[in-house]
């Protein structure tokens, strides 16, 4: 009786793979929007500790204390408080668009897919929340802040990468981008969760109410920005004085648009106003919220105490230990029970040094700490320089990780952009091609053909030197 056929092998599914054409145009062009937003924000950050430690610090008090609004309306606030609340509200539009794009035409629309940067943002946010118990509880610290070493900075990322000059492949850079955008849905149900003191459940419904209209309007195709940005105005107005952060009103706006092209469509209505908005986010939004969030006194006995107090201690360890050891074990977990494999071109080194990179919790971490601490000063100063410690030790950790494999990180770039045959598509992505490769046999030829020519001419001058005088 002959032997039974073997099982066919099972395809493995690869971890950290090739991105797609598309989906690597769309990485590349959003990552670079963030890296120079990123260098902003890094400029700002350094401005504010450097105007509130110097000779100016009252003057820097003063104008981030300075009231402006109508008080009729709830809104007489100080200008930090405009820009953490109201600024902020513009980066997590962008942060909703970015969401919606990934659940309809990104990594987390597949749902086999999306298990890995699911469980390594869930696992990035939970270990760093854990660090911060269990070494406040120890202390005898507040455990308000667990929170606070939750939050990814993406753009503070990328600035890291672009001064340290590493060439970082384009599925390290996608994987790191997916990370933040689930890092920013959680980091939003917490603040409304878990911020939430009182709510006016008029103005509430009337938050409600609005975001209905904007939805209706974008149903219907109504276009202009004369009609959304007045809506948006108010929704943001209605959602801050309902005691609910006033930054979930512009995720829920950025949720309701639509991401997916229709025919004829060059770009989605998302994708159009992504690209418009984005450059706002990071160039404007955000590195004005870090100028008036970064500036804390910074002395010998100021940073001694970060080491020292729970809380502040806690911060500085949940976003160092807890982000690096939750996110790489988060995604060894996920290639574990998925039966995946590490992509060929990477190794688990690679993964740990993003999950390090992820320890930097620049713009969120400020806020939830102003949230979690809201009332006593002195705490929330030192949670913020906290904040500043901790990332900053996980930028140079990440950048010695990074710079150790830059040799193969530029090879593996290289490759992904070579386009020897001028058509705008790099060569990788038509490996497969048939006409690709009658392509580069014509290229090859020509060049040889190219080569015999100039050999001959080099030879007939050699002849003609050598000839009888």
């Amino acid at each position: 009786m002959p032997a039974p056929p073997p099982a066919p092998t099972a395809i493995k599914r690869k971890v950290l793979g090739r991105l797609s054409l598309p989906e690597r145009n769309f990485v590349a062009e959003a990552l670079r929007t963030e890296t120079l937003g990123g260098v902003l924000l890094l400029l700002a950050a350094i401005a504010a500790l450097i105007w509130a430690n110097s000779g100016w610090k009252d003057s820097y008090e003063s104008v981030r204390d300075f009231h402006f609004g109508p008080a009729s309306l709830g809104l007489d606030l100080s200008i930090g408080h405009w820009a953490a609340d109201g600024l902020l509200a513009v980066f997590f539009f962008v942060a909703g668009i970015e969401l919606k794009r990934e659940l309809v035409a990104g990594d987390l629309k597949d749902p086999r897919a999306a298990v890995l940067p699911v469980v390594a943002a869930l696992c990035g946010m939970a270990v760093p929340a854990l660090v911060y118990t269990l070494v406040s509880s120890t202390g005898g610290g507040s455990l308000a802040g667990w929170a606070v070493p939750t939050a990814t900075d993406i753009a503070f990322a990328l600035a890291v990468l672009a001064v340290i000059g590493t060439s970082l492949p384009s599925a390290l850079r996608a994987f790191l981008l997916t990370l933040a955008v689930v890092d920013d849905l959680f980091a939003i149900l917490i603040i409304a969760v878990f911020f939430t003191d009182h709510l006016d459940f008029a103005a509430l419904g009337g938050a409600v109410v609005g975001l209905a209209i904007f939805w209706l309007l974008l149903r219907r195709g109504v276009r202009g920005w004369y009609v959304y940005v007045p809506l948006a105005l108010v929704i943001w107005g209605l959602m801050y004085n309902s005691g609910i952060h006033a930054t979930i009103a512009g995720v829920a706006m950025g949720l309701m648009l639509r991401c997916t092209t229709h025919e004829g469509e060059a770009h989605s209505p998302g994708e159009h106003i992504e690209h418009l908005v984005r450059p706002l986010s990071a160039g404007f939004a955000v590195p004005l919220f870090a100028l008036f969030s970064a500036g804390v006194a910074v002395s010998g006995n100021a940073i001694g105490e970060v080491f020292t107090r729970p809380e502040t201690l806690g911060v500085v360890l949940g976003l160092v230990v807890g982000k690096a050891v939750g996110i790489f074990g988060g995604t060894w977990l996920a290639a574990r029970f998925t039966r995946a494999e590490l992509s060929e071109d990477l190794a688990w080194p690679d993964v740990f040094a993003v999950s390090s990179l992820a320890g930097i919790g620049f713009t969120v971490s400020l806020l939830i700490g102003e949230l979690a601490f809201e009332g006593d000063e002195v705490l929330t100063d030192e949670i913020k320089a906290a904040v500043l410690t901790g990332s900053l030790i996980a930028a140079v950790f990440a950048s010695v990780l990074l710079k150790v494999r830059n040799a193969k990180y530029r090879k593996l770039c290289e490759a992904e952009e070579l386009d020897e045959d001028l058509d705008g598509i790099p060569d990788i992505y038509e490996q497969d091609n048939p006409e690709y490769h009658l392509r580069m046999a014509d290229i090859y030829e020509r060049k040889a053909a190219e080569h015999r020519r100039l050999a001959e001419v080099t030879a007939g001058a050699s002849e003609e030197n050598n000839g009888p005088a």
